[in-house]
């Protein structure tokens, strides 16, 4: 039985679809700049849900959008908005700025063998369908109109601030005081922006040129690919006291019920136990990580070594670690694929049973790389490699590579007894061998791994 934690019930619920096929919607990036290594935990943990529902046998029907506009420098809707920023910094228009970044986010994913979505959907792409869903807003009346643009009316809607854990009034009382007297709560966010003429990106709408606010594009894009029933909406925890909090209202005003069942968000990483900064120069992309020698692989590993709940802590000791560790499950899998010995059906089904377990426990990561550890490190087999290749549906590595040669891995374990046994000597002539043979072995905490030379 698959539980999954729902932020908007806070707890674990198991998990029931409203169809066979899953809809599930995760909020994309915003492509004004390099996505960093923060960034892309919480695409692989989208991958990780994806991976696990097609474990369990589920069909998905998957969005992503793509923020191409619209997404000012403040998530409470202040500031300038960031494809603009972006476009006079670079000197290049907004729409080579998206394409540039977009393209860089695609080949990150890719790296990381994240499993993408069925559907990709840039904001600029639903402009009409947007306006739709403002006209209608407008209609039932939730939204109301002011000089600067087309606002939602929180106090309209009963269950504002349920998913942060605020009610309305508290929610109202909370505002800071508003510059823009028009607005009807301080707290009220935009649906529709009126544009300057000098604004570079804007459309005609019957509120006359302007462009959408950041928060509409989700319920616009979710609503065009997955209709007004939503399994899953994931994102980062920073979503949820603002962008996600609005989600919900202009989509269940719309709709009238409660679009999205289950509410995922994945906990923030920090980088030597601090935020991210500029200021501090800790803010690493995938492309930083391959400069000091780490692969997308590596990272993916890391991400599995802490529970998506909880903040993980970035430092290159820890990615080093995750290194090592990727090796030396690669090297074991070799092992185990090159030999002939078998595991009873009980044994196999005892590892895959620990293994659905962990997984089907709220994504528990950890706890099934231990499983897969206590498999690998135990009797090699043929049929504990066969079963690997299944948990790999979920670990998502990269098991094709050039493989190391059987007398290679013999004679690490060799070298590695004979260190146990502090027979120096011996381990000396071993890793010559090694050499000898094009390789060369390295020592960690985790054990040994075994490269190329």
């Amino acid at each position: 039985m698959l539980k999954l934690y729902n932020s908007l019930s806070r707890k674990k619920e198991e998990f029931k679809p409203y169809s066979e096929k899953v809809a599930m919607y995760t909020c994309g990036p915003t492509v004004y700049y390099y996505p960093h290594i923060g960034n892309m935990r919480a695409y692989l943990f989208m991958d990780n849900i994806r991976r696990v529902l097609k474990y369990n046998g589920y069909e998905l029907n998957g969005v992503m959008n793509i923020t191409d506009v619209g997404h000012l420098t403040s998530d409470a809707d202040e500031g300038e908005d960031k494809m603009l920023v972006a476009s006079q910094r670079e000197k290049k228009s907004p729409w080579e700025i998206a394409k540039f970044y977009t393209d860089v986010f695609m080949k990150d994913v890719k790296k990381l063998n994240i499993d993408l979505p069925e559907h990709i959907c840039p904001a600029t792409e639903v402009i009409p369908e947007i306006i739709e869903f403002v006209s209608e807003l407008l209609k039932k009346g939730y939204a109301y109109e002011t000089s600067k643009g087309i606002y939602f009316d929180i106090s309209k809607f009963k269950d504002y601030g349920k998913l942060g854990g605020m009610n309305l009034e508290d929610k109202l009382a909370g505002a800071r005081i508003d510059v823009d007297e028009e607005k009807r709560n301080p707290a009220d966010f935009t649906l529709w922006i009126k544009a300057p003429k000098e604004h570079i990106m804007q459309w005609q709408s019957p509120w006359g040129m302007g462009y959408p606010g950041w928060h509409i594009e989700c319920s616009a894009i979710g609503k065009k690919y997955l209709k007004d029933e939503i399994d899953i909406h994931t994102g980062g925890v920073d979503h949820k006291p603002i962008h996600h909090e609005n989600e919900i209202a202009q989509s269940d005003a719309l709709e009238g019920h409660q679009v999205v069942k289950n509410w995922m968000h994945i906990e923030f990483l920090q980088v030597d136990g601090g935020k991210m900064s500029k200021s501090l120069n800790n803010i690493y992309t995938l492309a930083d990580l391959k400069e000091k020698g780490f692969e997308g692989e590596d990272f993916r590993y890391f991400y599995f070594m802490a529970h998506y709940s909880k903040q993980q802590n970035f430092t290159f000791d820890a990615l080093t670690s995750a290194k090592n560790s990727l090796k030396t499950l690669k090297n074991l899998a070799t092992e185990h694929k090159n030999s002939d010995a078998r595991l009873s059906e009980e044994e196999l089904k005892g590892f895959e049973d620990e293994f659905l377990n962990a997984i089907n426990d709220d994504l528990n990561m950890p706890l099934a790389l231990a499983v897969v550890w206590k498999m690998l490190r135990g009797k090699k087999s043929k049929d504990a490699y066969g079963l690997l290749m299944k948990f790999n549906k979920v670990l998502g590595f990269n098991f094709d590579e050039e493989t190391i040669p059987q007398e290679v891995l013999e004679l690490a374990k060799l070298r590695w007894q004979a260190k146990s046994e502090k027979d120096w000597a011996r381990a000396d002539d071993l890793r010559q061998k090694i050499t000898n043979l094009g390789f060369a072995v390295k020592d960690s905490k985790e054990g040994y791994t075994i490269n190329k030379i």
